[in-house]
C-alpha cells in the first residue's frame, strides 16, 4: 500500500520540493497551503503520478485545522510521516525596534500552527504505534544573529518541542527528527523583507546556497531510514557558511 505524507507549507520553497520528491517515489500526498492558485498547479502536475490531495488551509486557524485534518478521506488515511513545513520570518530589526504585528505571525505559525497540526495527526499515529514527524527548525533556533531575535526564539521551541515529543513518546514506533537548515535559496528572504527583491537577493550573492531540492532530498532520507533508526536532529549549512566570531563591542 502507498505511505501517506502531509506537507504543510507545499506550495514554496522546502514543501513543494518535498511533493516533488515523494511524488517521484509514489508516496500519496496531503498538501496544505495558503495560496489556492500554487495548490491547484501542483495538483495539476502531481496527480498524473500519484494520488494528491490538496486543502487550502491557513494552519494558524485553530478550529480551520482541526475541522479539516480530523475529517480526512479514507484512501488518505494513514498519515504515515508529518511534515511541519510552513513557518517564517518577518523582519531584521534589533528586538527594540521590531514590529509586534511581526512577532505574532511568526509565533502564531511557527509554534501554535504546528502545534495544531501535530496534535490533530498525532493521535491517529499513537494509536496505530506507527509514523513520523519531521520538524522544519532552522540554524537560527541553535545560533543567535543580530535581528534574529524572535525568529530564532520560534525556531528553537521547533528543536526542543520536537525533543519533548520523543520523551512523550517513549515505547512508541514513532519517529521525531528536527531538520535544522542554514543559509538556503527559496522565497525565506523575499517574505522576510516583504517583497524586497533587491535586498533578498543580497543574502544569496557571492556564495552557493542550500537549494530547497537539498533539503527534500535530506527529508526523503530521513523518513526512508529503517523504522528502528530516529534521527534527532539534522543541522545543516552550505559549504560556504560557519559560525562567526563571537564579536566584543569596544570603547
Amino acid at each position: 500500500m502507498q505511505k501517506v505524507i502531509l506537507i504543510t507549507g507545499a506550495t514554496a520553497g522546502f514543501g513543494r520540493s518535498c511533493a516533488y520528491r515523494f511524488a517521484s517515489a509514489g508516496w500519496r500526498l496531503i498538501l496544505i497551503g495558503r495560496r489556492h492558485e500554487r495548490l491547484a498547479q501542483l495538483q495539476k502536475e502531481l496527480s498524473a503520478q500519484t494520488p494528491v490531495l490538496t486543502i487550502p488551509l491557513d494552519i494558524r486557524q485553530r478550529a480551520e485545522v482541526f475541522k479539516r485534518l480530523e475529517n480526512l478521506p479514507d484512501e488518505f488515511r494513514p498519515v504515515d510521516v508529518l511534515v511541519n513545513n510552513a513557518g517564517l520570518a518577518l523582519g531584521l530589526e534589533p528586538f527594540g525596534e521590531g514590529e509586534v504585528d511581526n512577532w505574532e505571525n511568526m509565533i502564531d505559525t511557527n509554534i501554535k500552527g504546528l502545534l495544531y497540526v501535530t496534535r490533530a495527526i498525532l493521535p491517529g499515529m499513537i494509536e496505530r504505534n506507527s509514523g513520523q514527524i519531521i520538524n522544519l527548525g532552522s540554524i537560527a533556533g541553535n545560533w543567535s544573529y543580530p535581528g534574529g531575535n524572535v525568529y530564532g526564539a520560534s525556531k528553537a521551541f521547533v528543536n526542543h518541542l520536537s525533543r519533548n515529543l520523543r520523551a512523550d513518546l517513549y515505547g512508541k514506533a514513532i519517529r521525531v527528527t528536527c531538520i535544522e537548515p542554514g543559509l538556503a535559496e527559496t522565497e525565506f528572504s523575499l517574505v522576510r523583507f516583504k517583497g524586497d527583491q533587491k535586498r533578498a537577493r543580497q543574502v544569496y550573492e557571492g556564495c552557493q546556497p542550500l537549494t530547497s531540492e537539498d533539503i527534500a532530498e535530506m527529508i526523503y532520507w530521513v523518513a526512508n531510514l529503517p523504522p528502528h533508526v530516529n534521527v534527532n536532529s539534522l543541522e545543516v549549512m552550505p559549504t560556504s557558511q560557519t559560525w562567526g566570531n563571537l564579536r566584543v563591542f569596544r570603547q
